[in-house]
């Protein structure tokens, strides 16, 4: 049986990323009833607010899944919480796990982190990770400014590792699974398409410039500090890439770019994916489509397998 699917009880191995402010109960919850798997975010720093989130995840009874991004945690009062609500599945990031596993594994919580390059995998699998979220540098957001593409990342993880593999970063549709699927991974994760999705509640200025970019559509910004992001080519982001590096107030207007819609007000994060959605669709249809797509394509190789011809 698919790993994934057995640690997550989700009906598809395809999984909502923890966007920050985006990833809330009713983006999550319409991943989860669609058959994949909603994450709720705690990147935003809203305690109250996530642990509501959270607390409407457990009684809607929909399998979904909490990110701790460990470097954005003022304190442990995420953890505790999550370990004490219901909770049977995180993902964790943005640092070293080894300090969560212990607790989130007490409280019988499964433990996949989110690595950007194979070091990082090995280190996390030693300390006792059930799974990994492999993240190429082509998805949006915070990024490692070493970037390495979802197609070698996996490749390399997959040669050192047995856990099952989360592909996450430049896939949106049943293409991007099965290419994945081949790879390595059990499951893929899916951040920009579902950003770019009815369910969403971003602005609609912001998902159509998702649905306008092209493939060269984003930047990698800040590479020489820290963070450092892939966002959407805009003038505000263009200042940024000119300049090399981001003053400290730079996302000091980023709910008004995802709530407000001024594209200028922050970076507007996105991945090399932007290039591929050409349409915002309800969520269902995202998932009913890439997991048709999916078969598709495994069928056509299956054929060509069995009769060893190319």
């Amino acid at each position: 049986m698919n790993r994934v699917l057995a640690h997550t009880g989700a009906r598809y191995p395809i999984l909502q990323a923890p966007m920050g402010w985006i990833a809330r109960s009713p983006l999550a919850s319409a991943v989860s009833r669609a058959g994949g798997l909603g994450i709720i975010e705690t990147s935003s720093g809203e305690t109250a607010n996530c642990q509501r989130e959270i607390a409407l995840m457990v009684e809607s009874g929909l399998p979904f899944g909490v990110n701790l991004p460990i470097r954005f945690l003022k304190d442990d009062a995420m953890l505790r919480f999550v370990c004490e609500s219901g909770v049977r599945f995180v993902t964790t990031s943005a640092g070293s796990p080894a300090k969560f596993i212990a607790p989130l594994k007490a409280a019988g919580i499964v433990v996949y982190h989110a690595v950007p390059t194979l070091d990082t995998a090995l280190k996390c699998v030693d300390a006792g990770v059930d799974g990994l979220v492999v993240e190429g540098g082509e998805g949006g957001g915070f990024k490692n400014p070493e970037e390495v593409s979802t197609l070698v990342l996996l490749q390399a993880i997959r040669e050192k590792v047995d856990v099952p593999l989360i592909a996450a970063g430049g896939i949106i549709d049943g293409r991007g699974m099965a290419a994945a699927f081949a790879l390595g991974a059990e499951a893929i994760q899916m951040g920009t398409r579902f950003v770019a999705s009815a369910e969403s509640p971003v602005h609609a200025n912001y998902k159509e410039a998702i649905v306008e970019a092209s493939a060269t559509g984003t930047w990698m910004l800040n590479t020489r500090s820290t963070p450092c992001i892939r966002a959407l080519k805009t003038p505000f982001t263009q200042t940024i890439h000119e300049a090399g590096v981001m003053t400290p107030d730079t996302f000091n207007g980023i709910l008004d770019v995802y709530f407000g819609g001024d594209m200028n007000a922050a970076p507007a994060l996105a991945g090399q994916s932007s290039g591929l959605v050409h349409a915002v669709k309800p969520v269902q249809q995202i998932i009913d489509e890439t997991v048709a797509e999916f078969f598709a394509i495994s069928k056509r190789l299956g054929a060509l397998a069995a009769g060893s011809q190319f």
